[in-house]
């Protein structure tokens, strides 16, 4: 097979890239440090930082003394350069949530979904409505990143395939267009913007290999090799809650029998509860009677969480004998829940299904980003790709047209 001819402009965008990147990541440096750390040429790293300022992408962070000399400049990315959404599609609301290009937090805006509703059309007004409530008087916005329950097909079109919310190849960046939404689009699978998320800012950040793992009314997993999250052949790699913990076992809601989800999602959880205590679980919300089975001491409830201890230790077991990650961490809200709960528990029943030496070489803890890590995981789908083009050049700012899916 002939080799790619690396262009002039290949060579420019690399170096952009590899700069702009570090500096996210690690800075404020100075260029002295850029050298040093990236392999570049001091006078590379002086060209292409002055374009990089030049552009508003990265400005000055004070000084550092130097050995000898006069103080160096530390640089770092500008938080004004733009603004990037990230939305959080859930089974029972839609989050969204508007960042600075440094990811800190400016707005956020909730639209609760009836789990009995949640028809592509609902909610692409819920993502509309809350997108026009986040971005308004914001400018640039540089792109929307999406966290949905299912698994995305990328190909010449993107389409949804998320049957927990009734979806069969749901084409959702055309939906959203078609509603108004004229803003760079990224879809995902929830689960991975949350492993993301985790791995830049969270408990995986410093791990080449680590799985994390969401837990709410469903179950997912993002698996990490080599400092990348695996896509798979299809893009549906790490439905975790879709393996077999028991063969023939309780009915799934994807139609299979015996899925992991099926005994530790918290839907099948609570579901578990109300059989064996005869009657409703207090709360109005899955997330409240989720929380009065936590704090429940009645034998019942106890032996509820027991076996969904267990049974979440097995998976973890699974997952280090599969993939022998440096970590695991635990998200989602009902898997944060969990945790702090019976995090012990749960250590224990992994070890008990893993491998000894690999599990001795694991780590597994909880998420940091809590609730947010979704949608904070989807708002670095339009960063990471301006950071792989080397955000050149700046892109138009776009938004959402006037009186289209207005809430």
């Amino acid at each position: 097979m002939a080799s790619k001819r690396t262009t002039v402009r290949d060579l420019r965008r690399h170096n952009r890239s590899l700069l702009l990147s570090k500096l996210y990541f690690d800075g404020p440096l100075s260029r002295h440090e850029l050298s040093r750390t990236t392999g570049l040429s001091p006078a590379t790293v002086s060209n292409v930082t002055a374009e990089l300022g030049e552009e508003q992408l990265i400005t000055e962070a004070g000084l550092v003394e130097s050995d000898g000399g006069r103080p160096r400049v530390l640089l770092r990315v500008d938080p004004g350069y733009g603004r990037v959404a990230g939305v959080d599609i859930g089974e029972t609301g839609v989050r969204v949530e508007l960042f600075d290009f440094a990811m800190q937090q400016l707005a956020v805006a909730e639209r609760e979904l009836s789990p009995m509703h949640t028809e592509p059309h609902v909610v692409v007004e819920a993502v509309v409505s809350g997108l026009r409530e986040v971005t308004e008087g914001a400018e640039p916005v540089l792109g929307v990143g999406i966290g949905v329950p299912g698994t995305v097909e990328q190909g010449t079109e993107t389409l949804v395939h998320a049957p927990t919310i009734g979806w069969d190849a749901v084409p959702l960046p055309a939906l959203l267009r078609a509603a108004g939404v004229d803003l760079p689009l990224h879809i995902e699978n929830g689960a991975k913007t949350q492993g993301q998320a985790e791995m830049w800012f969270g408990a995986g950040r410093g791990a080449q290999h680590a799985v994390i793992v969401l837990i709410g009314s469903g179950v997912g997993a993002a698996v990490i090799a080599d400092g990348v999250t695996y896509q798979g052949a299809t893009s549906s790699a790490g439905e975790w809650g879709h393996t077999t913990i028991v063969y023939d076992g309780a009915s799934c809601r994807c139609g299979s029998r015996g899925c992991l989800e099926a005994y530790i999602g918290a839907e099948a959880i609570l579901a578990r509860y109300r059989r064996a205590r005869g009657k409703p679980v207090p709360g109005d919300s899955e997330e409240e009677q989720f929380a009065a089975l936590l704090a429940a001491t009645s034998k019942t409830a106890q032996r509820i969480l027991d076996d969904t201890a267990g049974f979440l230790g097995a998976g973890i077991g699974n997952l280090i004998n599969l993939f022998n990650p440096e970590r695991i961490v635990i998200g989602g809200w009902a898997g944060l829940a969990l945790g702090e709960r019976l995090l012990p528990q749960i250590r224990a029943a992994a070890a008990a299904h893993a491998l000894r030496h690999p599990f001795t070489r694991t780590t597994i803890d909880l998420s940091r980003l809590g609730v947010d890590a979704v949608a904070t995981g989807a708002a670095t789908l339009p960063v990471a790709a301006l950071l792989e083009q080397g955000a050149d050049p700046r892109l138009p700012a776009r938004g959402i047209r006037p009186g289209v899916g207005a809430a």
